[in-house]
């Protein structure tokens, strides 16, 4: 099981910036590092995955929910003189456009 998380950052993202998990900030050093274009977590950031065709139909009839443990990371960054905060996917998801 991999124990790292690679996240990489859109092509216009140039520091400084900000990196959040969960809303939280993280420090560059203590939780994570800046390795070309790609933010590396040294711990595995939690993923919800697929939805199964029997949890997708409990939720579907209103029997259950969905609480499994997901972790997002944002980052805050200026862009041609804007702020805006992109949503970023581990490497091999998809990754959200930059919102602002």
């Amino acid at each position: 099981m991999e124990t790292r998380t690679r996240i990489e950052l859109p092509p216009h993202v140039r520091p400084p910036f900000v990196v959040y998990v969960n809303g939280v900030p993280q420090v560059e050093g203590a939780d994570y590092r800046v390795v070309g274009s790609t933010l590396l977590f040294e711990r595995a950031l939690a993923r919800e995955g697929k939805l199964g065709f029997w949890r997708w139909l409990a939720m579907f009839l209103g029997i259950a929910g969905t609480y499994r443990k997901h972790e997002t990371v944002s980052i805050a960054y200026s862009h041609a003189g804007r702020q805006l905060v992109a949503n970023l996917a581990p490497a091999g998801e998809d990754e959200a456009a930059p919102a602002g």
